[in-house]
């Protein structure tokens, strides 16, 4: 757009000539925008007219085969192309998704709907396809071209505004100013505040009951205005002028296969691609362009469940406009008398939508003359007329009835205001006719008061009263086979799946044993689906236990969408739960972990013991592969869980659980020298690496693992932080290295020490931590915590005491409870025996306790008996190297009952001496 004082005067002799050249091509142009009114009237009514044998519509020319579909399903819906394997494009934009939303007040579905109901009639998609839709978007960004960002919505979020996800938004006739000065400039001196609303009141109200003629100039008119008043959108023009050359291909390609008559054929396209200046355009432009080859990427075509708040959001339309568009559309039916078309069969069709008009009589485009309608059209204004102001009346009533049941204390008098106030807003605003937007503010101006009694505000209200969040629904018929599988297979719970809403189901599995499918299936649901699609309120699913009863609350029919999506990745959930678990494992982030996780998802799931052997085999892999142990407590708690279930299920271990167990004994011997001294292993890292090598120690030795291996690592070793010196010295403890009483030694020297006091709590850190290796020891890290606290002044005591709670909640979590049963155990259980009592660590109790052990071992018959025949008890003490001497001792009689009953009945006893030759 140059700056010269020609400017406007070149601007508006641009757009006659576009209108101009659009009207003039003798392949008929019908310029339209998406979810408009007026263009779906217009759309009707000039199909009753022409009666076209060939429609070519702007949508991505591989849906073709899924509109068929639509007749099974309650509209909105939108029409998606999804893939999730890529080739060709940057594996980082996985998922690729475009969806088509369709309407039923919208100019696309009155096309799609005459095409599929009238013999004869064929329906042509010349839009370029999906695989192009991303060839064309730059590699930095696989945003939706000519999408605006939504518009800000205050409030509430609107249910259903997220069914489309993050897809990109494909759809006919974005018409929207691309000039930010402009769009202000008109919202400004329109005295609306976004440009739906401007739409509405300056272009829906007057086309409403416009003829075809001025429907067709304004709506070229515009799009050429849009189109020339863009500076900056240079590569937004681009890629729509890359979509015209496309379209117009296309178009000359199929009349010249079909050998169609262009007078019977009818181009339906955006407003925006019917000023098109490029060479291409019409039926004798350039033949040069070349359209480029897909790329190999598989594309997966399903319909999923579509919501006017869904369309807003995604192509940044105000809150409700789309509702307000249907309730404009139905109104304008009523008004002109005009019949729409609806597929046969399709869900929520009314019965007016079944009739079927008389075609008039066949109108050739060459013989027709385009007067000027856009003079009169421009400077005559709207008219308010009986059926506006009854519509308006009840709008004002319906309102103030909706208020009372959400909480507002609303009476008659404000249906009055709100109805005298909505003319009073339209006439301060320059309109004839109140609008559904008038009429918003009117409500929020009469009824809102200071504060909103229930969930929703009057706005909210209104949208709700002026047609709602209207949510499509896909059939049974249209779903994918996976979908109609999954509905198939849990009819046992006789819950109607496909309604919105949650719904409780309650599984007698032990009274109904055909109920554990439906089981195994929800826990399958559970793993791939969002959780709040299948959520269980009752029961898990766990390793080596049985399901009883279950109870789940299943909102499949509110997440059709993910369902449907399901779809596209194989036949069956089993099938897609294999697939995703193999490709989690052979990705290029799968960790031994990763790897053992997948086993046992597989194990639960879909109880397939060759794929969990496969998915074993691969961890072995893996897990010989790493050179980090960031992994290790994951890796440990699993095996564990892994290994206890085999054992209590198999006769035998797997034989990747074997070489998982000695890959892993080497593994982590060699990797636990460095662990020790690297900063970037963690002591619950370094801790979980020592738990493996001590708990699987029996089975690695059995396997063929060597001890020196572990013993050499040990003793490589030397941590510098105190958190893992204790872990070295519990793991010394635990080969023998180091006894109990060393390790009281050195924590009481560490006590002693007053420089190391302020790193103490890292030191008790660790001994928590080597609870998991070596959890003997647990009485002796309560025992070194008691210590502390009985020995430390309350000046180092104090400040030293926030570090060690925050140390032992970061570091010791799982293993506070396990100290908690063992401190209760050791300690008094009342205050007075405190009094008396003395910790069994202390010199004292272990005097009275080594006392009281050599009084038992001289009591009773056994100890006799070895003191009689010491033979057997010397020879055993000599081949364990055990030294010692015995000591004089008297064999006091011991009471009781059954020595009393030996006494009186010796019969017995003497019968068995006698047998074992005991004198």
């Amino acid at each position: 757009m140059s700056d010269g004082p020609d400017a406007l005067s070149g601007i508006l002799s641009g757009i006659v000539d576009d209108v101009g050249r659009a009207l003039a091509e003798p392949l008929e142009i019908f310029p339209v925008c998406h979810h408009s009114p007026a263009s779906a009237i217009a759309m009707a009514r000039r199909l009753r007219e022409k009666q076209p044998k060939v429609i070519y519509l702007e949508l991505c020319e591989d849906m073709t085969p899924l509109l068929t579909e639509l007749r099974n399903c309650r509209l909105p819906v939108a029409v998606q192309a999804f893939a999730s394997e890529l080739d060709g494009f940057p594996q980082e934009w996985s998922p690729l998704s475009v969806v088509a939303p369709i309407t039923e007040a919208s100019a696309e579905y009155q096309a799609i709907a005459y095409a599929l109901d009238t013999p004869g009639v064929e329906l042509v998609l010349v839009d370029r396809s999906t695989d192009h839709v991303f060839q064309w978007q730059p590699r930095k960004d696989k945003a939706a071209e000519g999408v605006a960002p939504a518009e800000p919505v205050e409030g509430e979020p609107v249910e259903g505004a997220e069914l489309h996800g993050d897809a990109v938004g494909v759809e006919i006739g974005d018409l929207r100013p691309r000039f930010s000065e402009l769009e202000q400039h008109l919202l400004h001196h329109g005295k609306v505040r976004h440009w739906s609303e401007w739409w509405d009141q300056y272009v829906e109200q007057p086309l409403g009951d416009a003829d075809y003629d001025t429907y067709r100039q304004v709506m070229v008119l515009i799009g050429s205005l849009f189109r020339r008043l863009a500076p900056g959108a240079h590569d937004r023009v681009a890629a729509d002028e890359e979509r015209e050359r496309y379209m117009w291909t296309r178009m000359r390609q199929h009349l010249a296969a079909s050998g169609a008559d262009s007078g019977d054929c009818l181009y339906v396209c955006g407003a925006f691609h019917a000023a098109s200046h490029v060479a291409e355009f019409g039926l004798h432009g350039d033949d040069s362009y070349e359209i480029s080859p897909r790329t190999a990427t598989k594309w997966h075509y399903g319909l999923i469940p579509s919501s006017h708040s869904a369309i807003e959001a995604q192509f940044g339309l105000a809150s409700g406009s789309v509702s307000i568009a249907a309730a404009v559309f139905a109104k304008s039916v009523t008004r002109t008398g005009v019949v729409p078309y609806r597929l046969e069969g399709q869900q929520g069709s009314s019965a007016a939508g079944k009739k079927k008009a008389k075609a008039a009589a066949v109108v050739s485009p060459r013989a027709r003359q385009v007067a000027d309608r856009l003079s009169g059209f421009l400077a005559r204004p709207p008219v308010l007329d009986a059926l506006d102001e009854d519509e308006l009346l009840g709008w004002s009533v319906e309102i103030v009835r909706l208020a009372r049941r959400n909480g507002y204390l609303s009476s008659t008098a404000d249906a009055i205001a709100v109805f005298e106030t909505s003319i009073l807003l339209a006439g301060m605003r320059g309109r004839a006719r109140p609008t559904p937007y008038d009429f918003q503010d009117a409500a929020v101006t009469c009824i809102e008061k200071e504060s909103v009694p229930g969930r929703r505000d009057v706005r909210r209200l209104c949208e709700i009263m002026l047609g709602g969040d209207r949510i499509g629904q896909v059939g049974y018929e249209s779903l994918p086979p996976l979908a109609r599988d999954v509905h198939d297979r849990l009819t046992p719970l006789n819950l109607r799946l496909e309604q919105r809403g949650v719904q409780r189901a309650l599984l007698d599995i032990a009274g109904d044993p055909a109920l554990a499918r439906c089981s195994d299936l929800l826990w399958i649901l559970r793993y791939l689906l969002p959780h709040s699609a299948v959520r269980p309120i009752m029961g898990e699913r766990r390793l080596g236990e049985k399901p009883i009863q279950e109870s789940w609350d299943l909102a499949l029919g509110t997440h059709q969408r993910e369902l449907i999506e399901l779809g596209y990745e194989g036949i069956t959930v089993e099938q897609v739960l294999e697939q995703r678990l193999r490709r989690a494992v052979w990705g290029p982030q799968a960790t031994a972990a990763v790897a053992l996780g997948a086993v046992e998802d597989a194990t639960l799931y879909l109880r397939s013991r060759r794929f969990a052997d496969e998915l074993g085999a691969r961890a072995v892999d893996l897990l010989a592969a790493e050179r980090t142990v960031d992994d290790a407590p994951e890796v440990l708690r699993r095996a564990r869980r892994l290994l206890a279930h085999y054992r209590a299920t198999e006769p035998v271990l797997p034989g990747w659980l074997e070489s998982f167990v000695k890959a892993g004994y080497a593994h982590y011997c060699t990797l636990l020298p460095n662990a020790f001294v690297d900063a970037e292993s963690g002591t619950r890292q370094v801790a979980a690496m020592l738990g493996f090598l001590f708990s699987m120690e029996s089975l690695a030795l059995s396997l063929g693992c060597d001890r020196a291996q572990l013993e050499l690592a040990v003793a490589q070793s030397h941590p510098t932080t105190p958190a893992k010196t204790a872990l070295l010295w519990a793991a010394q403890h635990q080969l023998g290295i180091l006894t109990r009483a060393e390790l009281r030694e050195r924590t009481g020297q560490l006590l002693d020490n007053p420089l190391v006091l302020p790193a103490y709590p890292h030191y008790l850190s660790g001994f928590v931590q080597a609870l998991e290796p070596v959890p003997a020891l647990t009485g002796f890290v309560v025992e070194v915590i008691s210590q502390a606290f009985a020995r430390l002044p309350d000046p180092i005591l104090l400040p030293w005491l926030p570090t060690l709670i925050t140390t032992l909640r970061k570091e010791g979590g799982d293993h506070v409870a396990l100290l908690a049963r063992e401190a209760g155990r050791m300690f008094p259980g009342s205050l007075a025996a405190l009094d008396t009592w003395t910790p069994p660590w202390s010199a004292t109790a272990e005097v009275a306790v080594g006392a009281a052990q050599a009084g038992a071992a001289v009591a009773g018959p056994v100890p006799g008996l070895l003191v009689a025949r010491p033979e057997a008890t010397d020879a055993l003490a000599a081949v364990l190297g055990c030294e010692g001497e015995w000591t004089a001792t008297t064999l006091a009689p011991v009471g009781g009952p059954v020595y009393d009953l030996f006494d009186r009945h010796p019969e017995t006893a003497a019968a068995l001496a006698l047998a074992i030759g005991a004198a």
